[in-house]
């Protein structure tokens, strides 16, 4: 579980985030919504510990991570994974190369053990036996799946992923999608996705923040989301005419 306490954050006398109070919660799809410089990479960020807010408390758990020290701050990032928004692959690197960087980065295990734990994750993300090949070598949707794999090879208590969705197309999405879901469960993970992918909202939003002008507007899942009068989040999804004429269409207005 991660909690946010009054999350500001200021750049020179520009506030971006004006007091944020949310809870990503262990073992869900925890999504970060809202409108380009709504504040959602900023606070992805003050996540991921990249940037200090102004004021507020992060806490991980118990521990407020704004007082922790370099070294504590070093063992808290070996229970993160972070997925990225264009995959971030080494291009000179082999597929298990690139999968194996934390554990080269974080630990002191054996090649062999190591070579283990990346074709536990291949086997993971279903790309058993392309270890030896290359980024360039492999489809957009692999290569995300690939950043997966990274991302969980340490275990993670935490994972972070910065528009997944970005690049793909819908079939493809829909896979990462339901295997971020998946893993999320299955180890119990804390996962938090900034997004504006309307199908992940609707597919995999368990634990929804709407960000608005650095503020929080909405909070809830995504059973919650269509039956929601608050105009901001409805503006928000029904920003695309084609889907406001679904939505009439389904309450039978003409």
């Amino acid at each position: 579980m991660i909690r946010i306490s009054n999350i500001k954050k200021s750049f020179d006398d520009v506030e971006v985030l004006k007091g944020i109070d949310f809870t990503f919660e262990a073992g869900k799809t925890n999504l970060i919504i809202g409108r380009s410089g709504a504040g959602k990479t900023v606070l992805l960020k003050i996540l991921v510990g990249l940037f200090q807010p102004t004021s507020g408390e992060v806490f991980f758990g118990d521990v407020d991570v704004c007082k922790l020290g370099k070294k504590e701050i070093r063992e808290l990032r070996m229970q993160m994974g972070m997925l990225f928004q264009g995959n971030a692959l080494f291009d000179s690197m082999t597929i298990e190369e690139n999968i194996r960087f934390p554990l080269d980065m974080f630990t002191s295990k054996d090649m062999k053990e190591k070579k283990m734990m990346v074709d536990k994750c291949l086997e993971r993300v279903s790309l058993e036996g392309i270890n030896n090949k290359f980024p360039s070598e492999i489809s957009g949707g692999m290569q995300k799946r690939v950043g997966i794999a990274r991302a969980i090879v340490l275990n993670p208590k935490y994972l972070f992923c910065d528009e997944p969705n970005s690049g793909l197309d819908p079939k493809t999405a829909i896979t990462i999608d339901a295997l971020i879901s998946d893993i999320t469960d299955e180890y119990n993970i804390t996962t938090v996705i900034n997004t504006h992918d309307m199908n992940s909202v609707m597919e995999i939003g368990e634990n929804i923040c709407l960000l608005h002008k650095g503020l929080l507007a909405w909070k809830g899942n995504k059973s919650q989301v269509l039956e929601s009068d608050n105009d901001t989040l409805q503006n928000f999804i029904f920003a695309s005419p084609f889907l406001k004429r679904l939505k009439d269409r389904a309450m039978g207005v003409k």
